[in-house]
Parts: C-alpha cells; structure tokens; sequence
C-alpha cells in the first residue's frame, strides 16, 4: 500500500505539471484557476498519506524523489519541443504551446511545490506528537497552512506584476481546501498494522 501510495502521489505532480497550462472558469468567488489545481490539492493529502506511514523523514525522500521527478518531465519537455518535427507532423505549434510553459511558471511551480510540501510534513508531524488522535484534524490542519503557502508563493512568483494576486490566491486556496476536504475519507480507508518508523502503529483506531 505505501508504494501504491508513492506512486500515485508522483503521479499526481506530475499530471498537476502538464495540466497546469490550462485556466478553467469555477466561478462564483473562486473565477478562474488552473485545470491541475483539482488533482494537485490531492497530492497534500497523498503525502500525509506516506507521512504517516513513512515518518516525517520518509516524507520528505519522497518530496524531494517527486521534486526530481518533475525536474525530469520539465527537462525533457522542453527537449521535445526543441526537437525539429517530421515533416508530415501538423501539430508542432499547439504541442509547444501545451507543453512549453514559461520558464517563470515551472520555477514558480517547483518551488512552490518544495516549500509548501516541506511545510505539509512539518505541521502535520508536529500535530500528531503534539495532539496526536483525529487523524483528519491533523489533515486538515497541515492542509490549510500548506495549501496557503502554496498558492501565496506559486501566484507571487508566476503572476506578480502580470495580473492581480489576490483574486487568484483566494481561488486556488479554495479549491484546494475544498478537494481537501473532500478526500478527508481517504486516510480512513487506508489502514495497516505495521509499525511506523516513529514507533507507532500506523493507523491505529481513533476517532
């Protein structure tokens, strides 16, 4: 199950990463976000997934695993679009224009990716030493602080100068909060015996 996990935390950065390029119409008080926002709000639950089972320091291995991952896809990305098209090939334009984003957004991404990821292990430890039952306390705590910093970090360094922040912070973070909390039932469909790394055993009965 934990690799199961891994994977598809992984997989989810990565899918949040191509899918980024494409701003979607929510409305209402969110307006518009981009189309990875959805999937990649998920990924901070993933992680408190493995943080769970892996421990605080297991974590941040698959952070940094997922964070080089992307590295990877952005890398080669930018190497396929760079690449002369066959000559029958129709579609070079809208594959760059997909694929190709600015090297702004990827940095803006990426970093926000790493910061908010590496704050989500923080408090979501710090709660379970601390407060330790309600699992889903513990998510939603770690999930509302990181979420935020994600957003406020990946707007400012995208967008800043280029449209106004705030509108586009307060969508983000609402989206995120509310995929959060929509897959809350997953950490209690997720349970094993086996000891943590933490010494305690995952998953445990709590209310």
């Amino acid at each position: 199950m934990t690799i199961l996990l891994i994977g598809l935390y992984v997989a989810a950065e990565l899918i949040a990463n191509i899918t980024a390029s494409k701003p979607v119409a929510v409305g209402g008080i969110v307006g518009v976000v981009p189309a990875a926002v959805f999937i990649y709000a998920l990924t901070f639950t993933l992680i408190d997934l493995v943080n769970e089972r892996l421990g605080k320091a297991g974590a941040h291995k698959v952070i940094v695993a997922a964070f080089a991952a992307n590295l990877l896809l952005a890398g080669y990305v930018k190497l396929a679009v760079s690449l002369p098209p066959a000559s029958f090939y129709q579609g070079q334009d809208a594959f760059a224009q997909v694929l190709g984003s600015t090297p702004r957004i990827v940095f803006a991404s990426l970093t926000a990716y790493l910061v908010a990821s590496l704050i989500d292990t923080e408090v979501f430890a710090w709660w379970r030493a601390r407060v330790g039952r309600h699992r889903w306390a513990r998510v939603l705590a770690s999930n509302a602080v990181s979420t935020l910093v994600d957003s406020a970090v990946f707007i400012t360094l995208a967008f800043s100068g280029v449209m106004p922040l705030l509108p586009l912070i307060r969508g983000q973070y609402i989206v995120k909060m509310a995929v959060t909390v929509v897959s809350i039932p997953l950490i209690y469909l997720v349970r094993t015996g086996l000891p943590t790394r933490e010494g305690h055993r995952a998953w445990e009965p709590a209310p």
